[in-house]
């Protein structure tokens, strides 16, 4: 939302308060019992005023608070990426790292879907992976696939390869797809060019770790729920109108309260 909305937002809720607070102040010229109609009133008003006006606003704040964090500097985001074998990833970093704001990219491991093994297969797999390729720094057997973490230095491609050639061996068969893990770190105030970079390639960050996103995640968790948000905005109608209501009484004692204190410091 632009500042120019923004500002148009509040003064429209500031202008429905005034209305509010006009109401309060009729009160000399309606019974006693209309009191409570009143407040009902003002208590709708400022909801619906805080619906229309004051939540796109607060909506807003999670981005907010994202823009101050960002121009803050040497920050660093970290963006975990999971990437489809068929993509170039030697092309990809080649792109990343020529953008302003490129702190490194790390294919950390790669994902292999296989059929659901039973238990004799899972043992099987679980004891051989590790003797196909001295790179694989670690792996993970699940019931339906293998998750091998690399090697520093050591592509996902590599990996992809030497189990491929291993499975067709041993299996006669080819493996046509793998899940390719990496992480991208950046510096913060260019973060949107790169997720911007990314997008253009069908590709979304599953996680990202850094202060900007801190600040969006503890922004998000201190915020009150849209409904909470409501009843709030007409909490603050019946305040303007009970402050409307009685204005008359609060008005001649502001005022001989600030005579007394006046006189005080006199003497």
């Amino acid at each position: 939302m632009d500042i120019i909305t923004t500002i148009i937002y509040i003064v429209l809720f500031i202008i429905m308060m005034l209305f509010v607070f006009s109401i309060g102040m009729l009160r000399h010229y309606m019974p006693k019992r209309e009191i409570l109609l009143v407040l009902v009133v003002a208590f709708f008003i400022g909801a619906i005023g805080g619906a229309f006006f004051l939540q796109p606003i607060y909506e807003e704040l999670p981005a907010m608070a994202s823009a101050v964090e960002s121009n803050m500097p040497n920050n660093e985001e970290t963006l975990y990426l999971d990437l489809s074998s068929s993509i170039d990833t030697n092309q990809l970093r080649d792109q990343l790292s020529s953008m302003d704001g490129f702190k490194s990219f790390d294919e950390t491991s790669i994902t292999i879907p296989m059929w659901s093994f039973n238990e004799r297969e899972h043992d099987y797999f679980a004891s051989i992976v590790g003797n196909i390729d001295s790179h694989y720094k670690n792996y993970n057997v699940t019931s339906n696939e293998i998750k091998i973490e690399l090697a520093e230095n050591y592509t996902a491609s590599d990996a992809l390869k030497s189990f491929s050639d291993w499975y067709k061996l041993v299996y006669d068969d080819t493996i046509s797809y793998a899940q390719i893990h990496a992480v991208l770190v950046v510096d913060s105030t260019k973060l949107d060019d790169f997720e911007q970079a990314l997008l253009e390639k069908g590709i979304v960050a599953s996680k990202i770790e850094g202060p900007i996103q801190d600040s969006v995640n503890n922004t998000n968790a201190s915020m009150l729920s849209n409904l909470e948000f409501t009843m709030v905005c007409g909490g603050v109608g019946v305040i303007v109108s009970i402050i409307g209501i009685y204005m008359d009484s609060v008005v001649p004692l502001y005022r001989r309260f600030r005579k007394f204190m006046n006189t005080k410091r006199k003497r």
